[in-house]
């Protein structure tokens, strides 16, 4: 590879969607990782905490470019701004350095993550963290798998993870600081953060879901998220045996995941900040 024009792999177009998608992930965190080491400055989007890299931008180059070879009907959609209309119905979704503020300053904690979704669900999901040298993979047609090895958290125990309160579980989690100034969204927030046995609060959402899917971390919650933030880790822990689900309170939508009854309970946990 290079730090310049991407030089990585370029894909053969008969992997499947599962093969693709880990090849792809692997590529894009590989170019992020040998960019930094090289050196790189950012840029602010929103805040000082959400910034952009050319690592960013390049490893979403390569994973739009390989796409559009190797998967020419399907639409794409990047956080970077990538926007293809595809013929298939189906989307391949980006996230090209999902943690880019933990990624700028020299944390292991970040990863490139790929979702495939249709116009009914999403379909699979991959995340890569490469320092740590992790591939989750899965979707509705493969249980998750870690590193090719199939994840058992949710399946251990006769499945009790799936009716283990949310009291007994820590719960990761991101608010933006500014956020907790907004009653409408520090109300819910702090009704769940104060529900659950434990708080951690890393700056991956994907590196987050992937633990949550392998039983790391208990479950997971935040609000506002984009399709490239949550869609790769819903694959992965709908495919490891967990439960997702979403909730709309005070104009803002709510994501969640980890076991069936944690998740129930960070439900109607988030529904008692509601301003009525």
């Amino acid at each position: 590879m290079t730090t310049g024009r991407h030089s990585a792999l370029e894909l053969d177009p008969t992997l499947d969607d599962y093969q693709l998608a880990a090849a792809l992930v692997r590529e894009a965190g590989q170019l992020a990782l040998l960019m930094r080491m090289a050196g790189l400055q950012s840029q602010q989007k929103t805040s000082v905490s959400d910034v952009v890299t050319a690592a960013d931008h390049a490893a979403e180059a390569y994973v739009l470019e390989q796409l559009r070879r190797c998967r020419p009907e399907d639409g794409i959609l990047g956080e970077e701004g990538a926007s293809v209309a595809g013929t298939s119905g189906r989307t391949w979704v980006i996230d090209p350095v999902d943690g880019t503020y933990n990624f700028l300053h020299g944390s292991t904690y970040w990863c490139s993550a790929l979702a495939l979704k249709d116009t009914a669900d999403v379909l699979l999901g991959a995340i890569f963290q490469p320092e740590e040298d992790k591939l989750w993979l899965g979707g509705t047609a493969q249980p998750t798998t870690l590193n090719g090895a199939t994840v058992t958290a949710f399946q251990n125990d006769g499945g009790a993870r799936n009716s283990t309160p949310l009291a007994e579980f820590g719960a990761a989690t991101y608010i933006h600081p500014t956020w907790l100034m907004d009653p409408l969204c520090a109300m819910p927030w702090h009704s769940a953060a104060t529900s659950a046995a434990a708080l951690r609060m890393f700056g991956s959402g994907s590196c987050d879901l992937g633990r949550v899917a392998d039983g790391q971390l208990g479950c997971w919650f935040q609000h506002s998220c984009p399709e490239w933030d949550w869609l790769p880790g819903q694959a992965i822990v709908r495919a490891a045996g967990g439960a997702t689900d979403t909730v709309r309170i005070n104009g803002l939508d709510w994501f969640m995941a980890g076991g069936t009854a944690a998740v129930r309970e960070l439900r109607t946990a988030l529904e008692a900040g509601s301003v009525t």
